[in-house]
């Protein structure tokens, strides 16, 4: 693993992260922007599986936001990877990155579970949210908000 983390921090991308404080600074913006879609989307849709905001369709706004929700995950995985690159070997024995990334997995888990479920189908075709769906949604909020809350501690630890 530690010679993977090596060739990572001495890649092309690695470098040109570490060089230049505008591409860095760029590149930061961008997986703060995909963190603000993913979860600026995640969670309105989970509170109203929870049930707020009932005039609201989910209907219509499930299909939109979970995409819109997939969209900030891929961009901030993307971006994060790069980040990542600059110091791979620091990040790899820091205990609030590993939390992050365990969340991080956590939360496409149970969003994965959801989309496969015959519930979530129901849901999105104008079927109020079954019990076990909502359960779901407030254990997606809590991974979510938890893995943005994670995120920020890398640099405290």
């Amino acid at each position: 693993m530690i010679e993977f983390l090596e060739w990572l921090a001495a890649t092309p991308l690695s470098s040109g992260l570490r060089r230049s404080a505008l591409v860095y600074m760029a590149v930061n913006a961008a997986h703060i922007l995909s963190i603000g879609l993913l979860i600026g989307a995640i969670l309105p849709l989970d509170l109203r599986l929870m049930g707020l905001f009932g005039s609201l369709p989910l209907s219509v706004l499930g299909p939109f936001l979970s995409r819109a929700a997939a969209v900030g995950l891929v961009g901030a995985v993307i971006t994060g990877f790069a980040l990542f690159s600059v110091k791979p070997i620091e990040y790899a024995g820091n205990p609030a990155f590993l939390a992050k990334l365990g969340l991080l997995v956590l939360g496409i888990l149970n969003a994965a579970v959801v989309h496969a479920q015959a519930a979530w189908r129901r849901v999105v075709s104008g079927s109020a949210p079954a019990f076990s769906l909502r359960l779901q949604a407030g254990f997606s909020a809590a991974v979510w908000i938890s893995t943005l809350l994670a995120g920020r501690w890398i640099g405290f630890v």
